[in-house]
This record gives structure tokens, sequence and C-alpha cells, in this order.
């Protein structure tokens, strides 16, 4: 029996937040995003600038294109777009995947929004398309990004040290999180806790 393809486009909604195929319409909306924040003063990330994101979204659409990932805009629940996110580092063979290059507008960061992007995004990776393994990887630096990772109860991997070159010219220690398949009952019980807790 095949195995469903990771690249077929999908909308995933929830309450706090819908992730839609991304699209260049996306554009002035995420630039706004993207301001929120300055996001991409933010040595240890690869956030575009404003002027950027129309760039950033035909390069992810060029990687879709290629079959190497499935970007989504980020939407809040007023549907205005807050950020990007994507399946990346597609593995169709094995049927793996990483969740990444996401970023969100700095008023949504620490929200319910997150967990929820990452609920929907890890149900429709285990239950639908099957994966053996879900993969999460980021800067050494980026302590921020690896508490929220913790938090979902990604395992820690390892470290790839002098992984990749910044486009600042200092060299990346890409940090490696991962959740499998027969984690991902305890894993999805753990984020509906979060998600039922009230927020004062």
């Amino acid at each position: 029996m095949a195995l469903p393809r990771i690249t077929e486009t999908v909308t995933l909604q929830g309450q706090h937040v819908r992730l839609e195929p991304l699209r260049p319409d996306h554009g002035p909306a995420l630039a706004e995003a993207a301001r929120d924040g300055e996001l991409w003063k933010l040595w240890y990330t690869a956030i575009p600038a404003p002027e950027g994101v129309d760039a950033e979204i035909q390069r992810r659409l060029g990687l879709h294109a290629a079959g190497s990932m499935l970007p989504f805009a980020v939407l809040d629940a007023t549907g205005t777009p807050v950020g990007m996110t994507t399946y990346m580092n597609i593995d169709n063979a094995h049927q793996r995947v990483e969740i990444g290059s996401t970023w969100y507008a700095a008023r949504v960061q620490r929200s319910p929004l997150n967990t929820e992007a990452k609920r929907l995004l890890l149900a429709h990776a285990f239950e639908q398309l099957q994966c053996i393994a879900v993969e999460f990887r980021t800067h050494r630096f980026n302590h921020q990004s690896r508490r929220a990772i913790e938090r979902l109860g990604a395992q820690l991997d390892g470290i790839l040290r002098n992984h990749q070159r910044a486009s600042n010219g200092t060299l990346r220690d890409t940090v490696v999180y991962s959740i499998t398949a027969d984690e991902w009952p305890t894993v999805r019980t753990h984020l509906d806790f979060q998600l039922s807790r009230p927020r004062g």
C-alpha cells in the first residue's frame, strides 16, 4: 500500500490557530508580523526582514515544488497571518519529516497558538501521514526555541557541531530533537492537557 505524500497541501484548523498553504498574497501581513518584535535582528535565527518576506515566500514555494518542503502561513484566531511554519527535510521513503523554519510575531509568542500549531502538525504527521518520527532543529544559542521544543515533549537526539555557516559568518551548532510514533500518544495527551489549562 502506498504511503501518503508528505508534500500534499492541507489546511489544519484549531481553536487558536489556522495553518493554511502559504501563498504570495500572505506577504503584506507576514511583513507586518515580522516587524512585531523586529525578529530579523535575532542573530541566531533566519527570519526575513519585512522587505525580504516576499522572496522568502517564493523560496519556500520553490522548495515545495521541488518536493522538499510543505510551507504554511500561520493565522491567529482572527484570521490574520502572524508567522510561518513548514514540514521540511521531507523523507517520503521513510516517512520522516522536520517541523521547522517557524517564526511568529512577538505578540503571539508564548501563547496557546504555538502549542496548538505544533499539536495540529504532529497529529497530521503521525495520524494521517503515518510518519515514524518528527524532528525539530534549532540553533544551540536559541534558548527560547529549545525550551519551547522541550515543553512539547520532544527528546534530545544530540548536537550537530559546526553544522552550518550562518549568514553573518558564524558557525552554527544545531540541536536536534525528535518525537517518535510510539511516543506520540503520550505527547498528544500532554499537549491536550496544556491546551486545556486556563490562561491567566
